[in-house]
C-alpha cells in the first residue's frame, strides 16, 4: 500500500519544476522586454533639425533600413569666416516617412527625431530616428 501511495506522489515534484520552469521564462522574458524598450524604445531626447536634405537610401545586407544625411550649414564666426558644414546622419523607421524624405530631397527641410540610447543594427545605423518631416519655404 505505500508503493501505491509513493506512485501517486511523485508526479507532484515534475508539476512544480514545470511551473518553476514557467515562471522563470516568463520573468526572463518580462526582463529583457523591459529592457529592450528602456535602452531602445524610451526617448533620451527629441527635436528638430533643419537644413538641406542632401541623402536617402535603403542601406543592409540582411536588414535594410532606411538612413539618411542632411546638410545642416556652416555658421558664421562673425568675423567673415564660415565653419564648414555640418552634416546630420539619421534613420528612417517608417516607409511613408522615407518615401516624404526621398521626394523632398534637395530641398530645405525640417526633421522631427527621436534619439534614443542605444539602437540595435536592424533598427538603423543611428541613434536618431526621424518621424516626421516638413518642407520649408
Amino acid at each position: 500500500m505505500d508503493n501505491a501511495q509513493n506512485t501517486t506522489s511523485q508526479p507532484a515534484p515534475k508539476k512544480n519544476k514545470f511551473k518553476k520552469f514557467i515562471l522563470i521564462f516568463l520573468f526572463s522574458a518580462a526582463a529583457i522586454w523591459f529592457i529592450y524598450y528602456f535602452i531602445c524604445g524610451l526617448a533620451y531626447s527629441e527635436g528638430t533639425r533643419s537644413g538641406i536634405l542632401t541623402k536617402v537610401s535603403k542601406k543592409g545586407y540582411i536588414f535594410k533600413t532606411y538612413e539618411g544625411e542632411m546638410n545642416v550649414g556652416g555658421f558664421s564666426q562673425g568675423d567673415g569666416t564660415i565653419m564648414p558644414a555640418t552634416i546630420f546622419k539619421f534613420s528612417i523607421p517608417d516607409k511613408k516617412v522615407y518615401d516624404k524624405l526621398e521626394a523632398d530631397q534637395g530641398h530645405k527641410v525640417v526633421l522631427h527625431y527621436k534619439q534614443v540610447f542605444k539602437n540595435f543594427f536592424w533598427q538603423g545605423e543611428t541613434d536618431y530616428f526621424i518621424h516626421d518631416v516638413s518642407v520649408m519655404k
